[in-house]
């Protein structure tokens, strides 16, 4: 029985035998990931394990050597950042690409700005920002107008996942969202992230903070040595010692493949 009849349905974006290499450094061995709309899957995973590339491969930065994508069950061309923009599958990264001198309506249009008549429609840009944070249910923002530079991290946040769902978005993906955030502003932006699932988006958590994976995913992907150890369901009987099992050593109990955690890294 496959992944999705188990799931009850089919992954709205999916990675299938994805194989990458750097020069003579194969960094992706047949990687197969899935994202599920309406639900957070975290990719975790050491430094070094694949991650990054893996994102970058989804992306359409980095071309693939092997393997296929799969959007809504049927085979899928990315051969650049265009394909994967046009599908749907937006990426939000650490650094969030925001411009402070410019306030969060510029922000969120910068590069697809609307226009009326060869001008600035402003007002059908405050409109659209408003309403996608409303969507959202973002009530940390005071105005539209503000400048990037006046917010908190987890407001630059909010900011920077609502630009990504702005317009067609089936699926979005969050590069370490609560890095060097507060107590109070990760629960803000996890909120988001579970009510961004919520709407129906599939949304791809990448963390090093297992209590933030437990509290807000539905499955998880560990990655091991550039090789996927681990896809499984969250529940009670997944606990933070498994996660990290399986980030340190590919298994942990019953999950994990064991021969995947008894890879050794090639020199």
């Amino acid at each position: 029985m496959s992944d999705a009849t188990r799931d009850g349905g089919v992954p709205i974006f999916e990675a299938v035998g994805i194989n990458k290499s750097f020069g003579p450094v194969h960094v992706l061995h047949d990687v197969d990931f899935r994202v599920y709309p309406g639900k957070v899957t975290a990719l975790i995973g050491d430094n070094g394990a694949g991650k990054s590339t893996l994102v970058k491969c989804l992306a359409g930065i980095h071309p693939t050597d092997s393997g296929e994508f799969r959007f809504e069950g049927r085979p899928v061309s990315i051969s650049g950042p265009r394909d994967a923009f046009d599908l749907g599958v937006k990426v939000v990264y650490q650094d969030l690409a925001l411009c402070e001198n410019l306030d969060i309506v510029q922000n969120m249009f910068l590069g697809r700005e609307m226009t009326r008549m060869g001008l600035l429609d402003e007002r059908s840009m405050e409109q659209a920002a408003r309403d996608t944070l409303a969507s959202l249910s973002v009530r940390t923002v005071k105005s539209v107008r503000q400048p990037v530079s006046s917010l908190s991290g987890g407001q630059r946040q909010t900011v920077a996942i609502a630009k990504a769902v702005l317009g067609n978005s089936q699926v979005v993906i969050l590069d370490e969202p609560t890095a060097a955030l507060g107590v109070a502003q990760t629960e803000q932006v996890l909120g988001l992230v579970r009510r961004l699932a919520d709407s129906g988006v599939g949304v791809v958590l990448i963390s090093h903070n297992m209590n933030d994976v437990l509290q807000v995913s539905d499955r998880v992907s560990a990655m091991y040595l550039g090789r996927v150890a681990a896809d499984i369901a969250i529940d009670d009987s997944v606990r933070r010692e498994t996660l990290v099992e399986l980030i340190t050593s590919g298994s942990s109990g019953q999950y994990g493949d064991r021969r995947v955690a008894q890879v050794e890294e090639v020199g």
